[in-house]
Formats: structure tokens, C-alpha cells, sequence
């Protein structure tokens, strides 16, 4: 009842889904790495050597109370500046310590951007690693395990929304669980670029304090040190473009799944897969009766909200007037909403998918009703026969139209072939017309 004035459902209702991510991608998560990225700058300025007990203030002020959280922002609400609230802060920290001599030292030379991104690249890393790669590989074990329990399970294809030829179940989640494998891939391989370099990227104001110092080691050693990537050539801002490339790759990534939550909801309304019934939950406030895909349409409709948000990123936010605006700053405060949508959505599609089994009676009595997809074997075959024009003979028969294996056998029996090869055709039929869909569907080679 305390969240029930909360705007955002993320915070309110699908907090329990999203726990973890507020501690990634919170707003206190962004004021401590600041803290972290200041004081390890302070230190790495190497002003002065110190004691091993000094160092052990710096970490500790990287580690801030709920107090201390709480003075920053009210430094904040006087500054009206973010990054000068945590600057004002450990200004105030160090003056009652031995470390008083440097607190003159904390940002020096430097702009809030060079703060700030390293900032978010180290939020938006753990953010991934922590909790969306986890989500994803989930999916994708529960995925591998439909591929292989239905590798055999046969399934009306369709292409056009048409009956088409037969396939497999299991070969279908493979689809999935391939597309999905490569893109995750892909985000485990992205490494997010940093830049610490001053106000408009020049080193301006360190090389006038201290020109004889190599700033730009110094600054690729520093970024290097967080496991970060080096930006060498910017102006005020880290141009975003490997962020750019994260979010890219996270909207690949759910388009993927988009199509998977589209592709379950039509297998369910056509009764091809079924969803368990939860002792409790009701599917519709007026038809007993409702099983409804919820967890699918949920996932969908999260999937698209964080979809629109990661494409805004990443067409908005490498483009910056001339050295520097400030519109990305609002932004930036937004991307964990955008994680938190994937978030909510990949834990519905896993649960969704552990509840599923496909009704495997249902499924074959649709496709033995439609022999006739049988008729691009038959005519594939008489290809390689050299008969005259088979696909124009089947065409004739079967375009449009529903016909019984009678009346294809009774083609068969009509064609001038030898007799071996009527066999080979009369020995097709619509569940064993398969191909290689089982061994796809199984992983086996694939």
C-alpha cells in the first residue's frame, strides 16, 4: 500500500520482478560510482604519497550511508549541480581528516562528463552482466529444453499464415534459441568506452596546472583501470557510440523475442500449445473458462516500451551541438527504466515457457487433416525423375484446396513413372515429411 502513489508500475507493481536492478542502476548506485570515480581520481593524481590509512578513507568514502546519500542531496537542492553536491561532499569528509591538504584536489581539472560517464558505463556494465545476461541465458536454457523435449513433435508449418509443409515443434524453439544464442553473443562482447579529459576534451586545464605530465596516459590508464574501454578523441562528452551499440543490440535481441511471445500466442489460440491452469488465477473476470497467454502479451508489451526507449538512446544520444549540450542528461537518468521493462519482460517469457506443453495429439490431427502438404515432395521427386511439368500436374490438383491421401495416391497411380518410384512418393506422408527438422530440433550438428 506505501507504493500505491508511485507513477511508474517498475517501481510499484513489478518491483519484485526488477529487485536487483535498482541496486544497478539506481540513483544512489549513480552516486556512489561518482564518489568511486573521484576519490580514485583523487588518488591516482598522486599530489602527494599516502598512508595506508588514508587510502582507506578514500575507499571508504566510495562506500556512502544512507546519511551520507542524503547530505549530497541536500547539497544538491543549494548547488542546483549534481556532480558539485558529490564534489562539496567529499570536500566537507576530507577537511576532518588528515587528507584535509588535498580536498582542494578533489575534481581538479576536470568537467562533470568526465565524471559522469564513467559513471554510467560502469552502471549500464553491471546492469548487463548482473541482470540481463542472467534473464537471457535463463530464456535460453528453458528454450533448449523445449527444442530438445519436442524435437520430434510434428507441426503444421505455415508460410503466409498457409499450410505449408510440416516441421517440428522442437525445431522451431531451436530457431529461437539460435537467433537468441548469436545476439547474446554479441552483448557479452560489447565493452563500453569511458573518456576523462576535461571541458571540451583538450586536457586544457590539467596541461596548464601541470604541463610536463603525460595527461593522456594518464587518462587511458585511469579508464583501463575500471575495465573500461578508452575514448582518446572526444569533446565534453563520450560520444555514446558504444552505448549506441549496446542498446542496438538489446533491441535485437528483443525483437527476437517479440516474435517468439507472437509466434506462442497464435499456437495457443489455435490450441496447439496449452498453458497449465494455476490452481487460484483467473483468466477472464467473466468467462470461467479463460486460460489466457498473459505472460506472453505482458512480455510483449514490455518488450515494446523498452524497445521505443533503447532506440531513443541510441539515435539521440551521440549527437551532441558542437562540444556540448545538456540534453542528455535527463535522458541518461532513464536507462534503467529501459532495463527494467526487458527485465519485467524476460521473467514473464521464462515463466510463461516453463508453464507451456504443446498439445501433440491436436497438433497432429491438424496435420494429417492437410495431405496435401506433401505435394512439394512429390513433386520435388518427380523433378528429379524428369517427368513433365509435375508442379503444374500437382498445382491442378491440390491449389486452394484440401485433398485426402486418396486422391493423391490416386494421382501417384496415374503418373508415368516406374513403380519403385510410386513406392518412394506413396511412402510420404504429412508426419514423416519432416526433412532434417528433428535433428535441428535436437541441436544435434546445429
Amino acid at each position: 500500500m506505501d507504493r500505491m502513489d508511485l507513477i511508474s508500475p517498475l517501481d510499484g507493481r513489478y518491483s519484485p520482478l526488477i529487485k536487483g536492478m535498482g541496486r544497478r542502476l539506481g540513483e544512489g548506485v549513480l552516486i556512489r560510482h561518482r564518489l568511486q570515480v573521484e576519490c580514485r581520481y583523487l588518488q591516482k593524481l598522486g599530489i602527494r604519497k599516502l598512508k595506508p590509512h588514508e587510502k582507506r578513507i578514500l575507499a571508504g568514502l566510495e562506500d556512502p550511508t544512507q546519511s551520507d546519500l542524503a547530505r549530497i542531496v541536500r547539497l544538491e537542492a543549494v548547488t542546483k549541480h549534481d556532480v558539485k553536491a558529490v564534489e562539496y561532499y567529499l570536500r566537507e569528509r576530507l577537511l576532518k581528516t588528515s587528507l584535509k591538504d588535498l580536498a582542494g584536489f578533489v575534481h581538479f581539472g576536470l568537467t562533470s562528463e568526465d565524471v559522469n560517464n564513467i559513471a554510467y558505463a560502469l552502471m549500464l556494465t553491471d546492469g548487463l552482466q548482473s541482470e540481463i545476461l542472467p534473464a537471457l541465458n535463463a530464456i535460453l536454457k528453458t528454450l533448449d529444453k523445449l527444442s530438445v523435449r519436442y524435437a520430434a513433435s510434428p507441426l503444421l508449418a505455415r508460410t503466409h499464415g498457409q499450410p505449408a509443409v510440416p516441421t517440428t515443434f522442437g525445431k522451431e524453439f531451436r530457431v529461437f534459441h539460435s537467433r537468441l544464442s548469436r545476439q547474446v553473443r554479441g552483448l557479452e562482447s560489447i565493452h563500453l568506452c569511458a573518456k576523462l579529459n576535461g571541458a571540451v576534451g583538450n586536457y586544457n586545464a590539467l596541461c596548464a596546472a601541470f604541463p610536463k605530465r603525460d595527461w593522456e596516459r594518464f587518462s587511458r590508464d585511469f579508464i583501463l583501470s575500471f575495465g573500461l574501454d578508452y575514448s582518446p578523441l572526444t569533446t565534453q562528452i563520450e560520444p555514446h557510440d558504444s552505448q549506441a551499440e549496446l542498446f542496438d543490440a538489446l533491441r535485437r535481441v528483443n525483437i527476437i523475442l517479440l516474435g517468439l511471445c507472437q509466434d506462442l500466442w497464435r499456437y495457443i489460440s489455435l490450441g496447439l500449445i496449452v498453458e497449465k491452469a494455476v490452481a487460484g488465477e483467473i483468466g477472464s473476470s467473466t468467462m470461467p473458462q479463460k486460460v489466457n497467454p498473459i505472460k506472453f502479451e505482458n512480455a510483449e508489451g514490455n518488450l515494446g516500451l523498452a524497445n521505443a526507449l533503447l532506440g531513443f538512446f541510441s539515435a539521440k544520444l551521440p549527437i551532441s551541438r558542437l562540444q556540448r549540450d545538456l540534453s542528455d542528461s535527463t535522458v541518461l537518468r532513464n536507462f534503467g527504466v529501459a532495463f527494467g521493462h526487458c527485465l519485467v519482460a524476460y521473467q514473464f517469457l521464462v515463466s510463461g515457457l516453463a508453464g507451456i506443453s504443446v498439445n501433440e495429439a491436436a497438433a497432429l490431427a491438424e496435420l494429417e487433416s492437410h495431405p496435401e502438404v506433401i505435394s512439394e515432395g512429390i513433386q520435388t521427386i518427380l523433378r528429379r525423375e524428369k517427368a513433365v511439368q509435375p508442379y503444374e500436374q500437382l498445382a491442378r490438383l491440390v491449389r486452394g484446396r484440401r485433398v485426402s491421401l486418396k486422391e493423391l495416391h490416386a494421382f501417384i497411380d496415374g503418373l508415368d513413372v516406374r513403380p519403385t518410384v510410386k513406392r518412394e512418393l506413396k511412402s510420404l506422408s504429412p508426419t514423416n515429411y519432416l526433412g532434417l527438422a528433428k535433428k535441428m530440433g535436437s541441436g544435434l550438428e546445429f
